[in-house]
């Protein structure tokens, strides 16, 4: 359930002096924190596009719902990410919690009105649009071009590049969703996944410890793990990693 844990403030409050406005950050400073658990959904697609979310803690998933009924993951969410941003009146995919999220929101009205203020915040929205396009773009050539394996390695390695972007060099690496979530982004089925992650283990590529296996997987070789995922030109040297799997393992 989602939960206001401080008073929201007067929606009559203007964003004022929004040219001095760095980031597009900077407009949710003032909200409220708001709490969504595992598993409640933020807002569903074909919803009113009448809010925009910056995620603080947590991830989100984001999906839609094909014909026959089944469920398509798009993407992962995580801390630092700004998501509901739409160019129509209408949310284009359905956004709900992998784990307890805490978030903050602002009016649709109020964000378009600043970044349109705002010389600074408008190449920022732009640039923010075209890396969802260039998401998206890489994951319609992982589906119809990679294999079981090349998915699933590249999984692994984007994961890892994410953290290596926002941590520094640490190396645990959490996954929060589980198999479930991870087939449906991939586009797999979860026995797939799990035959998958053991022939990389057969292969050296990773390692799963004993009863840990459900929680814990190592990656030892990254390099190899690299040209597995079809991408032979990353030649980083990332060090031996340990990827831990929260929440529930499916």
């Amino acid at each position: 359930m989602l939960s206001t844990t401080q008073n929201y403030e007067s929606g009559t409050t203007a964003l004022h002096a929004v040219h001095h406005q760095t980031s597009l950050h900077s407009l949710f400073c003032k909200q409220p924190f708001e709490h969504l658990t595992a598993g409640k959904a933020l807002f569903f697609e074909s919803d009113d596009a009448v809010d925009v979310f910056e995620i603080l803690e947590g991830t989100l998933r984001i999906f839609r719902i094909i014909a026959d009924g089944r469920r398509v993951i798009t993407g992962f969410l995580y801390p630092n990410d700004i998501v509901g941003i739409s160019l129509g009146g209408r949310y284009l995919y359905s956004a709900e919690a992998v784990t307890s999220v805490t978030l903050r929101r602002l009016s649709r009205r109020r964000f378009d009105a600043a970044v349109t203020e705002s010389d600074h915040l408008r190449p920022q929205l732009f640039a923010l649009v075209s890396d969802e396009m260039a998401a998206a773009q890489d994951q319609m050539v992982l589906l119809s071009s990679k294999n079981a394996e090349e998915r699933l390695c590249s999984f692994l390695l984007a994961t890892l590049r994410r953290q290596a972007a926002s941590s520094g060099n640490r190396t645990t690496l959490e996954l929060p969703m589980g198999r479930q979530d991870i087939a449906d982004y991939l586009g797999l089925t979860i026995e797939t996944v799990s035959r998958t992650m053991t022939k990389l283990v057969g292969k050296g590529a990773i390692q799963i410890d004993g009863v840990a296996a459900r929680n814990a997987i190592t990656i030892c070789r990254p390099v190899l793990l690299a040209q597995m995922a079809g991408d032979e030109d990353d030649r980083s040297r990332e060090p031996r990693l340990t990827i831990v799997r929260g929440g529930r393992s499916h």
